[in-house]
């Protein structure tokens, strides 16, 4: 018996020795939380994962795609950029990773970031010969613009934003007007989600520019249409994406590429957490309904990562090891 006590003594000794080591491993860590949603609930998963996975010291610093990158590339911190769409900085982060300086982990969307020309689910449900935007012009009936429902309408992506451009171009080049199809500006970010949740109140057909993983489409099914067309870069880069494009061709918006990236030191110092990077992914639709709660109860990013990690634990425990697991459940 005495022999049974003291193996076990020395065990759990060695097992404490080992996770104070794995602990010593990781060290300090900060995570960039970007300023959008999807991303800062990621850092905040990722901060809870680490702290109570593998005992790691976590700061959050605030991030932004240029900045972050620019400061990660030059001073190697923050450690961790959890959602980076990286098209912008491509080039540049491919000379990074060829020097060393950082490392591109897993990508975090499975689909990337995807744009388009949306409809409501339950109108493609009930019209299922509409696959395509060229289909759903061949029904302006279908599509009543907010001002006068006699017109049909395409609503624009938000004033500003880059994408208005692109859409406007799209409404051109596929001869929406002569359709009987208006465009429609919805103002900003705000109108156009007021714009879906009106259709999806009041049972109407609605089309136009949305993008995910957000919060509008974890709470609303929306059915994202095809061009007919593969995704054009050169088109795109010397036509679709320029301001009054005098003749603009049909193009399929681009995906992005969201990855996470950490830089060399992080992955020197807490090796012990490099799997978990190297693994941890999720889908546009199950970032959409964590968004979706977020808003619905007013929650914070840090109170959605906790939702996510109580809520789809058969998503996330496929990251970790089994012990790691157990520790996060514990500390849930």
């Amino acid at each position: 018996m005495k022999k049974l006590l003291a193996s076990t003594f020395l065990a759990a000794g060695l097992y404490a020795i080992a996770g104070s080591a794995s602990a010593a491993e990781c060290g300090d860590v900060s995570i960039a939380e970007m300023n959008w949603a999807s991303a800062g609930v990621a850092a905040q998963v990722d901060k809870f994962v680490l702290e109570n996975g593998y005992g790691c010291t976590v700061t959050l610093v605030t991030g932004d795609t240029m900045p972050t990158f620019t400061s990660m590339n030059e001073k190697a911190e923050p450690d961790v950029a959890p959602e980076f769409w990286v098209n912008s900085v491509r080039t540049a982060l491919d000379q990074a990773i060829k020097e060393g300086r950082l490392i591109q982990a897993a990508p975090l969307l499975t689909e990337g970031g995807v744009e388009g020309w949306w409809i409501p689910k339950f109108l493609a449900d009930a019209h299922p010969d509409i696959k395509t935007v060229q289909d759903a012009l061949k029904h302006p009936e279908l599509f009543p613009a907010p001002e006068d429902p006699s017109k049909a309408a395409v609503h624009n992506c938000p004033s500003g934003w880059n994408c208005q451009v692109s859409t406007a171009n799209l409404y051109k080049a596929i001869n929406a007007e002569k359709a009987g199809f208006e465009l429609v500006d919805t103002g900003s970010a705000a109108g156009l989600d007021g714009s879906i949740a009106n259709a999806f109140e009041k049972k109407t057909g609605w089309l136009g520019y949305y993008w995910a993983p957000t919060a509008i489409l974890g709470k609303y099914e929306m059915t994202k249409l095809s061009f007919g067309v593969e995704h054009d870069k050169a088109e795109w880069d010397a036509c679709t994406a320029v301001p009054d494009c005098p003749a603009p061709k049909v193009n399929s918006y681009p995906t992005s590429d969201v990855y996470t990236i950490v830089t060399k030191a992080f992955s020197e110092k807490a090796g012990v957490a490099m799997d978990y990077m190297k693994t941890r992914q999720w889908d546009n639709g199950t970032v959409g309904k964590v968004l979706a709660w977020m808003g619905d109860n007013q929650g914070t990013n840090e109170d959605a990562a906790k939702y996510f990690l109580q809520t789809y634990p058969d998503m996330w425990t496929k990251w970790v090891a089994p012990d790691v697991a157990e520790k996060i459940k514990a500390a849930l």
